[in-house]
């Protein structure tokens, strides 16, 4: 018998992406809304409390809401929203970081799925805090470089609009006033002592990211070498089917659309001994929205994790 999935907001970027990957995942049947109701409290009420699992593709404030249209104590919650990442009761959907994150999703009835952003800078930073390498108050700070589908159908619609602006044709910084809806989740999920200096970039490419971090090995509570900073990541992520760790690209250069389409992320250590980069590669749409949401109900429904996500079942 297949699980019974909602995507509650599927015309979104997000949503559409997550429709794509789940109508592939044999173990599942979706339920679809009529699109003249998709708004309409009662109607998603019904499919809501139908499924076994719900995913909230929705801005924060109706994810907010549509949590309380939850009657069935046995349907699962997996927001896609930054409105339950950091709220009590809530797994936080990053299995990779310890057996205790992956415990909570699996036992939990409400999962919060990770940003973006938070995601490449949390795969970093969780593993030197956790590991003591590094001390909660290390200054860290943070670039990022996004596909600009991370912006949603308005952005999209902006960079593939041929009269825009020529400023699109240059990456563009933004968040200047270094607030963005992502930093409570970096902070609290690695335990730093402050929010990082985040810096991130939109360019015109449509998916795929690179968030890098840099490191100053003096100000570190434990100095590695380079060689030892990849060897202790590459442990703590070893036996993850969807993270990989790796040196420097011998061609000097590393792309942010790499692994675009697909549900990987690849951590790179770069530099020498003094200072290092350690460079998050993945997509935005991928393991960084819609793959982890697929992945974290894998593991909620007791179903392999990487099922229908790795390399060979490639988003076309």
């Amino acid at each position: 018998m297949k699980f019974k999935v909602f995507i509650d907001g599927a015309e979104g970027t997000a949503g559409l992406q997550l429709s794509t990957r789940l109508s592939a995942h044999r173990e599942v049947e979706l339920l679809n809304i009529d699109p003249a109701l998709r708004k309409d409290p009662d109607e998603r009420r019904k499919l809501i409390n139908q499924s076994d699992v719900t995913f909230l593709c929705l801005p924060d404030s109706a994810a907010k809401e549509a949590v309380g249209l939850v009657e069935n104590p046995n349907v699962r919650i997996i927001d896609a929203s930054t409105a339950h990442r950091t709220a009590p009761g809530w797994a936080y959907g990053f299995a990779e970081l310890s057996a205790a994150h992956s415990e909570a999703i699996a036992s939990g009835k409400r999962i919060a799925n990770p940003g973006c952003h938070a995601t490449g800078f949390i795969a970093s930073v969780y593993p030197l805090v956790s590991l003591g390498i590094a001390s909660p108050d290390y200054p860290f700070s943070c670039h990022s470089i996004t596909g600009y589908s991370g912006g949603g159908k308005k952005m999209i619609a902006q960079y593939e609009d041929s009269s825009r602006p020529a400023e699109y044709d240059s990456p563009r910084q933004y968040g200047l006033g270094l607030s963005h809806k992502h930093l409570p989740e970096m902070q609290a999920v690695t335990g730093i002592s402050a929010p990082p200096v985040f810096n991130p970039i939109v360019a015109d490419f449509y998916s795929g990211m690179a968030v890098s971090v840099p490191i100053i090995t003096r100000l570190l509570k434990k100095k590695l070498t380079l060689s030892e900073m990849t060897e202790a990541l590459s442990e703590f992520y070893c036996g993850s089917p969807l993270i990989s760790v790796h040196s420097a690209p011998e061609s000097g250069f590393l792309p942010a659309n790499l692994t675009a389409k697909t549900c990987r992320l690849e951590l790179y250590v770069m530099g020498n001994d003094e200072q290092m980069t350690l460079c998050s590669v993945f997509d935005n749409l991928g393991k960084g929205a819609s793959g982890a949401a697929v992945q974290n109900m894998n593991i909620s429904l007791g179903l392999p994790e990487a099922l229908y996500l790795e390399e060979g079942d490639r988003l076309l």
